[in-house]
């Protein structure tokens, strides 16, 4: 609601913001609603919760010459406004997309009009006729032997399967021993210090595991003490460092998390308030 009325603020005279608080149509709660015989064919019912806005919607759509759609531009805000295209059954629509409230960004988005985008909307069912296929029937056996209220879909059982594969080869992993012997080396004269790992006795190159307990390795610290040491080779490389990847949603959350113990809902409240703009005071 909020975002809606900024909106109409920059709008032509004559234009009437209303928003449709997310999804008009999904498929039903009690039923697969998906045709497994017919190419997967989804079935999209209005859920209960979006009932009275959609009832809202479609009275003022009725009188509307024109309707411009305005939903996020990613594969769930497209999905949104092709299902409004089949519920409303404007006279007239278009497309419109921007990235920031501000005027000059609407009325560029204004001349800008496209026809909804197939192909987002078509990633958006196939994910979630996927998540139901997979999850409908997964999702009752977590509740009665896990816990109630838990679900299961594409991701949720990928992601357990991992975990588990995980688990097994922890399991199966046979712990082993061994030690290293690191040395300090100051050059005479110089204050700098020099880190070195014993990388070969008498010739012989040290395998990982030859040194496979304390008592070895204080047998050859002992034996040491009255060897000379030689520095085979000083190897200088070069590290580059590149800039962190642009946050996406999930790793937003998981930032925020780590190190400001955010909540998911708080972070994309800020998100939110952000990408609509925060009023400071001077």
């Amino acid at each position: 609601p909020t975002k809606a009325k900024t909106i109409s603020k920059f709008l032509p005279k004559g234009y009437k913001v209303e928003s449709s608080f997310g999804h008009v149509r999904d498929l039903p709660k009690k039923e697969l609603g998906v045709d497994l015989e017919h190419d997967f064919e989804p079935k999209y019912v209005i859920p209960e919760k979006a009932k009275k806005q959609v009832a809202k919607l479609k009275k003022l759509a009725k009188d509307a010459e024109e309707i411009i759609l305005a939903t996020d531009e990613d594969r769930e805000g497209e999905a949104i406004s092709w299902h409004l295209l089949h519920i409303l059954k404007p006279k007239k629509h278009q497309r419109i997309t921007f990235h920031e409230i501000t005027k000059s960004a609407i009325e560029d988005a204004l001349e800008e009009p496209r026809g909804v985008d197939m192909h987002l909307v078509d990633a958006q069912q196939a994910r979630r006729v996927l998540d139901r296929i997979v999850g409908y029937k997964l999702s009752p056996f977590l509740w009665n032997k896990v816990a109630r209220g838990l679900s299961a879909g594409r991701v949720q059982s990928v992601a357990v399967r991992l975990i588990v594969e995980r688990e097994r080869e922890r399991e199966a992993f046979e712990e082993q021993e061994y030690w290293t012997i690191e040395a300090t080396f100051v050059k005479d004269g110089e204050t700098h210090e020099l880190k070195a790992k014993l990388h070969a006795i008498k010739g012989k190159t040290l395998d990982k595991f030859d040194i496979g307990n304390e008592e070895e390795a204080k047998k050859i610290l002992a034996a040491l003490e009255k060897e000379t040491f030689k520095i085979a080779a000083i190897e200088k490389k070069e590290h580059k460092k590149n800039p962190p990847t642009p946050f996406k949603t999930s790793t937003l959350q998981q930032t925020a998390n780590n190190k400001l113990r955010f909540s998911a809902k708080q972070t994309m409240m800020l998100a939110q308030q952000l990408y609509e703009g925060i009023k400071l005071e001077k």
